[in-house]
């Protein structure tokens, strides 16, 4: 298997070389050479043997192969659980139940596996930069934390994270520096990959990314999906659709993928916040991506989501058929403020921020009619969001031991321009 750019004009790479680049020469993103082709699949009987099992052939002939399950077994050795709501029908796929409480742990840790062992015996080390929303940063920054010939700058947009993410992001010290920058998450997100192309400046600092448009960190998010997916149609002989929050449309993007693979996954909706450049673009606008503005669900705070290449390129460049095969909604803060306050008082439900947005689209959905089963994708565990929750269920939420340990930590983040100049002086010093 290789790996090709969105915008066609690199050359195909490996498996490796492309985890290890992170972003393509041409500044696309990396996609398999050929469309997966579905097939039928057998449970594995755990996480990571799913995993394994949907990663193999993406790795196939190449030199991380051998280490798949190895892999696999190290970066996804805590749940992932399908859980019932309270309404009939509908369930909730929790993914906050690693070292940072958000999805993102379970990439982020798959690829600082992949890269140890990509990067063994090298003289020179490496730096990843990453721009985070709110979660990826502290995910990558754990996953990371203290790895020989590995250090870690994260870029996160200063005042527009929740004060616990914020903590996350600033409390490891050692090899992750965490910059807090002085403008919206998209600035963050362009300064990364304007460094990723600078080649005079790969040529002194060698770099890659751990953003989802690392083919390292977005692959492996199949796997969650796939574990569920075969789960449920085992015990229930039925498909199991989803309901995804969404903002740079990597966790998205690797549930579509799946699909595509032949997994039982049935219908797959996406919910944004009030950023709606994908609603915009699914009920028929042209993708025009905008300034983000700021929401409770800060993680999604993005006008323009890098992945949305990737949705395209499954869908062959064809609009029309991609906006045929999705059901979007915006979801503002009124109504997830709404959401929160009401699942809680009838059924004692607690949701973040973000996932609030997928449980109103779902509730959209039944309204609607739509019958089948159907999972909301839990992004991150509501301790996290807890100047927003607490005030809306009116009591404290008990906070996850690996939380707790990583908020008992110092924080420091240093100031940050919106400016590429200024990111580039710091990874040169």
């Amino acid at each position: 298997m290789h790996f090709v750019s969105t915008r066609h004009a690199a050359p195909p790479a490996t498996l490796s070389a492309a985890i290890a680049a992170g972003l393509a020469p041409d500044g696309g993103l990396y996609v398999p050479e050929h469309r997966p082709q579905a097939r039928q699949w057998q449970e594995q009987g755990s996480l990571f043997g799913d995993a394994a099992a949907v990663l193999a052939p993406f790795f196939a002939g190449d030199a991380l192969a051998s280490h798949l399950p190895a892999l696999c077994e190290q970066a996804f050795d805590f749940p992932a659980p399908l859980r019932a709501l309270s309404t009939p029908g509908d369930h909730v796929l929790e993914l906050f139940h690693g070292p940072t409480a958000a999805f993102k742990d379970f990439g982020a840790r798959f690829l600082a596996a992949s890269l140890a062992r990509l990067q063994g015996g090298r003289d020179r080390p490496l730096t990843i930069v990453v721009a985070t929303s709110g979660d990826t940063g502290a995910a990558v920054a754990a996953a990371f934390h203290r790895q020989p010939g590995i250090r870690v700058v994260v870029l996160y947009p200063d005042g527009r994270v929740s004060p616990r993410q914020a903590h996350q992001l600033g409390c490891f010290g050692d090899n992750i520096t965490a910059l807090r920058v002085a403008g919206s998450f998209d600035d963050c997100q362009a300064m990364v990959k304007q460094a990723l192309g600078d080649r005079e400046l790969q040529a002194r600092v060698p770099l890659s990314s751990a953003n989802s448009i690392s083919l390292g960190r977005w692959l492996p998010q199949m796997s969650y999906y796939a574990h569920a997916a075969l789960t449920h149609h085992a015990a229930h002989g039925r498909h199991l659709n989803l309901v995804i929050p969404t903002g740079n449309l990597g966790n998205a993007m690797a549930a579509v993928l799946a699909r595509a693979m032949g997994l039982p996954i049935g219908q797959i909706a996406l919910a944004t916040n009030a950023n709606d450049v994908l609603p915009r673009f699914f009920q028929g606008e042209a993708y025009r991506p905008r300034h983000s503005v700021p929401t409770l669900a800060n993680a999604m705070d993005v006008g323009a989501p890098s992945n949305f290449e990737r949705l395209r390129w499954l869908h062959a460049d064809d609009d029309d058929a991609l906006r045929a095969g999705f059901r979007t909604a915006a979801v503002d803060d009124a109504a997830i403020r709404e959401l929160i306050t009401r699942r809680h008082a009838a059924a004692g439900e607690l949701f973040c921020p973000h996932t609030a947005t997928a449980v109103k689209l779902l509730e959209q959905l039944r309204g609607e009619g739509v019958q089948g089963d159907w999972a909301v994708a839990a992004t991150a565990h509501p301790a996290k969001f807890e100047s927003v929750v607490e005030p809306l269920i009116g009591r404290a939420i008990e906070v996850p031991p690996a939380l707790a340990a990583l908020l008992q930590r110092p924080a420091h983040a240093e100031p940050c321009p919106p400016h590429y100049a200024a990111l580039r002086e710091f990874l040169l010093a």
